[in-house]
């Protein structure tokens, strides 16, 4: 029993030390690409020109056009890409969804396009991993922990809800 009480003693601080390595500067992106690329694959990300900055209106000029190949324009939830940035982590930055209607559209059999806010555009959410960098205690460097982040991958329609 002193052996397993040693031996566990022993493995504690050397288990420890190899989950919260710490990193110099020239270190610590490598390393967040090989843990990222190795034990948290990231999603692809929508392209940059997917993204806006500023609200956009509801497009129902959108609907009145031959179909879109892309899914966002296509969708009686319309959304946008919005460019999202965490300090401290890995990856530092992501595209998030934003809806750009807050009904949903619906058009009618003459092809006219009208919102509807008998629905509503919600955003779905997917987890993903990041990687923080946090001061390791000796102030030497930095260590990388997974934390999991909701973020807005797509927008769907839901009937509104009818309670007070």
């Amino acid at each position: 029993m002193k052996q397993i009480l040693v031996l566990a003693l022993f493995l504690v601080p050397v288990w420890s030390n190899k989950m919260f390595r710490c990193y110099n500067e020239t270190e610590l992106l490598g390393a967040a690409e090989r843990k990222l690329r190795s034990h948290y694959p990231q999603p692809a990300e929508p392209s940059a020109a997917a993204a806006r900055g500023a609200e956009l209106p509801c497009p129902l000029q959108l609907y009145q056009q031959p179909a879109s190949t892309e899914l966002s324009a296509r969708s009686v939830s319309p959304w946008t890409y919005v460019l999202k940035t965490l300090k401290d982590h890995f990856p530092s930055s992501y595209m998030e969804a934003s809806c750009l209607c807050s009904g949903c559209i619906l058009v009618q059999k003459d092809g006219s396009a009208f919102q509807s806010f008998d629905y509503n555009s919600l955003t779905v959410k997917q987890s993903r991993v990041f990687l923080r960098r946090q001061r390791c205690s000796d102030g030497s460097g930095y260590y990388l922990t997974p934390v999991t982040v909701e973020v807005a991958v797509g927008c769907t329609c839901v009937r509104a809800n009818s309670s007070p």
